[in-house]
């Protein structure tokens, strides 16, 4: 590895521990569930997600996965899907 790319890598880790550098405004996710995969997609500043328990309540445990995931790196609070009375 020359000597330039051993900086970059050294300032990748830096920057990946400091995630408040982040801001996420459009993702999408496969995430292999119990039964099945789900694409988990976050744009506009709002969560969408393939399963059926999402279509009938506007989150779902592949959402909330994704937020706990993601914590800090998510800037839109209408992007925010769990309950804040459930345990984290």
């Amino acid at each position: 590895m020359h000597s330039g790319m051993i900086g970059k890598v050294a300032k990748a880790h830096r920057y990946a521990d400091q995630r408040e550098r982040f801001d996420i405004h459009t993702l999408a996710v496969t995430i292999r569930g119990d039964n099945a995969d789900h694409v988990v997609e976050l744009a506009d500043d709002h969560w969408s997600c393939g399963c059926d328990f999402f279509s009938h309540n506007g989150a779902c445990a592949h959402t909330m996965a994704l937020e706990l995931l993601l914590a800090g790196m998510i800037p839109a609070a209408e992007a925010r899907s769990m309950p804040e009375t459930i345990p984290a």
